[in-house]
C-alpha cells in the first residue's frame, strides 16, 4: 500500500503545487488504485507518474469546490482512450452526479466503460465492499459539505508458526497446509496437532484517513483514531488561526493536534497555500513537529509506503 500526491496546493494551481488530488495505490492488495479528489489538471499530473488510469477503479470526492472536482470530466473522458475498459465508481456529496452528467452530456463525451456514481449521506456512514475493505465517511467543518474518509484494510489471517512446528520434525508439505487451515492433524506416531495452536494472531489491517478541507474539529480525531497514516490539510501557519477559522481551513498546528489526539503513526500535510514557498514551507512543518514529531509537509509527486 502506497500513497502518492498529485496536487498539494490550496484553491488555485501554482508553479510549485497543483490543486487537490492524491492516489492510494493498492496494487499489491487489490490490483487497484483509488483516487481522492480530482482537481483541475489531475490527468496531466498522472502523465508524470507511473500511475495507469485503467487501474483507477474508485474515486472519492471530499467536497464540491472547484479545486477538488474540475479535473473529473477530463480524466473520465481520457480514461476511455488510455485502456480504461473496467468499471469505475465515484463517491461524493449530493450534486456530484448532476455535475458529471451535465458536463459529459453537454460535451457529448461517450465513455467506453461502465460508470457508477454514488451520492453519500450528508450525516455520514460506511461503505462496505465485497472484498471486506471498508470506507467510513463523516462530515467535517467547511463552507460546504466536506467529507473525511477512513479507509480500513481487512485483517490478515495469522501466519503459520513454522518455528513451533520444527520440534515435531514435520517436513514442509501437505500437513503445513492443513494446519494453516486450522485443521486437526494426526501424525504417524499417533500425536494429534490442532491447527489453531500453530497459527499466530491475525494481523490488523492498516488504516488510512484522508480528510477534505476543514476547520479543526473533533470529527477529524474520530476518523483518524490510531490510523497508520493521516492526510490533513494545513492551509495556514499557526499565527493565522483566526483567518483559518474564517475561511473554514486549518493551521499546521491544528493538523498536528489532530494527529496527536488521534494517536496516529504519521501525519502528511497538504492543501498548502501558494503564499508559502521555500523556507516558509519548512516553517509550517516545524510548527507541526513541535506538537507531533512525525509531521511532514508534502509536495506534488511525493510517495509514501504505508507499513503495518
Amino acid at each position: 500500500m502506497k500513497i502518492q500526491f498529485l496536487g498539494t496546493g490550496a484553491g488555485v494551481p501554482a508553479k510549485q503545487r497543483n490543486v487537490s488530488s492524491l492516489a492510494l495505490k493498492l496494487l499489491d492488495e487489490l490490483n487497484e488504485i483509488w483516487l481522492f479528489d480530482c482537481g483541475e489538471g489531475t490527468q496531466h499530473q498522472i502523465l508524470k507518474t507511473t500511475l495507469k488510469p485503467r487501474k483507477i477503479s474508485k474515486i472519492f470526492i471530499t467536497h464540491l469546490h472547484g479545486d477538488h472536482i474540475y479535473g473529473l470530466p477530463g480524466f473520465l473522458s481520457s480514461r476511455s482512450f488510455q485502456g480504461g475498459e473496467g468499471p469505475l465508481e465515484i463517491y461524493g456529496p449530493v450534486g456530484i452526479k448532476q455535475f458529471l452528467q451535465s458536463t459529459l452530456s453537454i460535451s457529448k463525451s461517450n465513455l467506453l466503460y461502465p460508470l457508477s456514481i454514488f451520492e453519500l449521506k450528508a450525516e455520514g456512514g460506511e461503505i462496505n465492499f465485497s472484498n471486506h475493505w471498508t470506507v467510513t465517511y463523516m462530515p467535517l467543518e467547511h463552507g460546504i459539505l466536506s467529507y473525511g474518509y477512513r479507509i480500513q484494510e481487512p485483517d490478515a489471517p495469522g501466519e503459520l508458526l513454522v518455528d513451533k512446528l520444527k520440534e515435531y520434525r514435520i517436513p514442509n508439505g501437505p500437513i503445513y497446509g492443513q494446519l494453516k487451515r486450522g485443521e486437526c492433524v494426526r501424525l504417524e506416531d499417533g500425536r494429534i496437532l490442532e491447527g489453531k495452536d500453530f497459527i499466530a494472531e491475525p494481523r490488523p489491517g492498516r488504516i488510512v484517513t484522508i480528510l477534505g478541507d476543514t476547520r479543526y474539529t473533533k470529527t477529524s480525531i474520530s476518523l483518524a483514531q490510531r490510523a497508520n497514516l493521516l492526510v490533513h490539510e494545513s492551509t495556514h501557519e499557526a499565527s493565522e488561526a483566526k483567518m483559518a477559522r474564517a475561511y473554514f481551513h486549518s493551521t499546521s498546528v491544528q493538523a498536528a493536534t489532530v494527529a496527536k489526539e488521534a494517536q496516529v503513526e504519521q501525519l502528511l500535510m497538504n492543501h498548502i497555500s501558494a503564499r508559502y514557498i521555500g523556507k516558509a514551507v519548512y516553517q509550517l512543518q516545524e510548527e507541526a513537529r513541535q506538537v507531533f514529531p512525525a509531521s511532514y509537509v508534502v509536495d506534488d509527486f511525493d510517495e509514501f509506503d504505508i507499513h503495518y
